[in-house]
């Protein structure tokens, strides 16, 4: 692949099939109403062309009316029992779930009843049991399932991976990647939050930011891993019910090997490398949304370096599920593939236990 192609179309949308203005903007009810939907998700609605927050859905009424009175687009708020009852089902299409990973089962359960569409943010539920679930429910129902790993609409990651699939590093040989980040500093202060919550979560730093670097490198890859090992402790208090730090490795067919980390106790730092037999690429910073992307590139004696333009990762990611839905390219990732990340991750857990290699079933 030629460099110059990379600089010049680095934030092409090269997933878009549909005219944003030939179709009509897909309204979603928006459930759950935390710090990552107030601050990420909402803004990034509002900003499109292709989407609507039409409903927004909290346990508390007035809070979800006093934020959807706030929010350009926003037609009412509602509370989840009325989501249940379905109600206002007239004034959306889609359901965006984004409660603790233990609900989103039955919200996909309401939704397929309803005949909505779901985007449900990642990991897919607190277990695979669930997770399988949660895929054919939305099966039967009918209803089109995407699970939100945004890194597959963030420009540089895309751009990364066609360079491994043109074969600029030459044979992938290995995948390094991690994220890190301060749990109790820098997102939520309270101990009793349900990340730290094994029933609420499934799991502490591998679920809730481990899980980027393997699905990366999944998507990188363009493949699934056969085997895992890994490790987790925890050194503060808070993290008694769950994992702190986990450090894993994932064998890929054809002996490709992932070494990944992620810790809630760390300094902020994200980063994935494939190094082939010719040549290397990374992303650095990688998975943190305010953060400009670099991508680094080398081979033979060659590199360089090629800082993107910042995108909204929400964004991308919202206005791809909506010209998935208004027009006939396959929606992806879809249950199934998140379903490959639940097993992964379980075997992980299983390894750290036994200190041995997991085949990932």
């Amino acid at each position: 692949m030629d460099l110059s192609a990379i600089v010049e179309e680095s934030c092409a949308r090269d997933w878009e099939t549909v005219e944003p203005s030939a179709v009509e903007p897909v309204r979603f009810a928006v459930i759950g109403l935390g710090w990552f939907t107030k601050g990420r998700a909402l803004p990034a609605l509002e900003a499109s062309e292709r989407c609507r927050p039409s409903v927004l859905v909290s346990s508390d009424r007035e809070k979800a009316s006093d934020l959807a009175a706030e929010t350009a687009g926003a037609e009412r708020g509602i509370t989840y029992e009325e989501f249940h009852d379905g109600d206002e089902s007239d004034a959306y299409d889609a359901a965006y779930i984004v409660t603790p990973n233990a609900l989103h089962l039955e919200y996909v359960e309401t939704a397929a009843e309803l005949g909505k569409d779901v985007l449900c943010e990642k990991p897919m539920e607190r277990d695979s049991d669930r997770a399988a679930e949660l895929r054919d429910v939305a099966a039967e129902g009918g209803v089109e399932l995407m699970v939100a790993y945004r890194m597959h609409t963030e420009p540089a990651v895309r751009r990364a991976r066609d360079l491994v699939a043109s074969g600029y590093v030459g044979e992938p040989m290995s995948v390094t990647g991690d994220m890190s980040q301060r749990l109790l500093e820098r997102i939520d202060p309270d101990p009793d939050q349900w990340r730290l919550d094994e029933w609420l979560a499934g799991g502490g730093a591998l679920f809730d930011i481990g899980l980027y670097p393997l699905n990366t490198a999944r998507f990188l890859l363009d493949a699934d891993p056969v085997a895992v090992t890994g490790n987790v402790s925890s050194t503060h208090d808070a993290f008694d019910d769950v994992d702190e730090t986990v450090a894993f490795s994932a064998e890929f067919p054809h002996e490709v090997y992932a070494q990944c980390y992620a810790s809630h106790n760390a300094r902020q730092s994200s980063g994935i490398t494939v190094t082939g037999t010719e040549g290397q690429v990374r992303v650095e910073p990688a998975f943190f949304q305010d953060q400009p992307r670099k991508l680094h590139v080398s081979r033979g004696d060659g590199r360089a370096t090629v800082e993107l333009e910042k995108v909204d990762q929400m964004l991308e990611e919202f206005d791809y599920f909506a010209d998935r839905l208004r027009g006939d390219a396959p929606l992806y990732p879809d249950g199934d593939h998140g379903l490959v990340d639940m097993h992964a991750m379980e075997a992980i857990y299983e390894a750290a236990e036994s200190d041995r290699w997991v085949t990932v079933e």
